[in-house]
């Protein structure tokens, strides 16, 4: 396909943002429904189809399993805002800030890939080493990247800030799947990896292939 828009204007225009009670459940529901949604920042737009919950104090693969920090500190507090970090010394990644809103408790949601819809030109720009336009944010880092989303987006509202998290009236089926998340060594079998399956736009990984169905309000682990 060509490197084009894909998205109309008009759609967009009845696309509504996601209220902050989205955001106020267990994390592993809302990684499971961000599937499908839109992330838009400053006109770029892309459909989210891929996602990882990141849990509490639990979950030891998790930025929140030491307890707050200057580092995490976002993760406790209010759900429905952006949680952005540094990894590898070269990469931002994009979390939703999720949990069912108990001070003492903490979750993310990590973007882990998109599917471009506007802005593509702007995506390639900044990710002039994509070969194809299916590979622009097909990685957390990728998408961050794509979209020039950094450290100043930390912290920020999806609810009504410049980095938002929209829903179509009527938004494309997918078929979702769920596998353990990747690149981590702690919790490594825990399915909390949610992806569309088959779609061109997902990290490439063996794990696609053992993904297993992932059906609305049977979330594998509900925290």
């Amino acid at each position: 396909m060509e490197w084009r828009d894909r998205l109309a204007l008009e759609e967009l225009a009845v696309a509504k943002p996601l209220p902050a009670s989205f955001y106020t459940r267990p994390t592993v529901d809302v990684a499971r429904d961000l599937l499908g949604k839109l992330v838009v920042f400053h006109g770029l737009v892309a459909r989210i189809v891929e996602t990882e919950a990141y849990l509490g104090c639990e979950d030891s693969a998790s930025h929140a399993a030491p307890g707050p920090t200057a580092r995490n500190a976002v993760m406790f507090g209010p759900p429905g805002v952006s949680y952005v970090y540094f990894i590898y010394g070269m990469y931002f990644c994009l979390n939703a800030v999720a949990h069912p809103g108990d001070p003492a408790s903490a979750g993310a949601v990590l973007i882990r890939a998109a599917e471009p819809l506007r802005g593509l030109g702007a995506m390639r720009e900044r990710r002039s080493t994509a070969r194809r336009w299916q590979d622009l944010a097909s990685g957390p880092g990728k998408l961050t990247r794509a979209f020039g989303i950094g450290r100043a987006e930390n912290g920020i509202s999806l609810v009504d800030g410049p980095l938002r998290f929209l829903e179509l009236p009527v938004g494309e089926a997918l078929v979702v799947g769920v596998s353990p998340r990747i690149g981590i060594r702690k919790c490594a079998d825990w399915p909390l990896r949610f992806f569309a399956t088959d779609h061109p736009c997902v990290t490439s990984s063996p794990l696609n292939r053992a993904g297993t169905p992932a059906l609305a309000g049977a979330s594998p682990m509900r925290r």
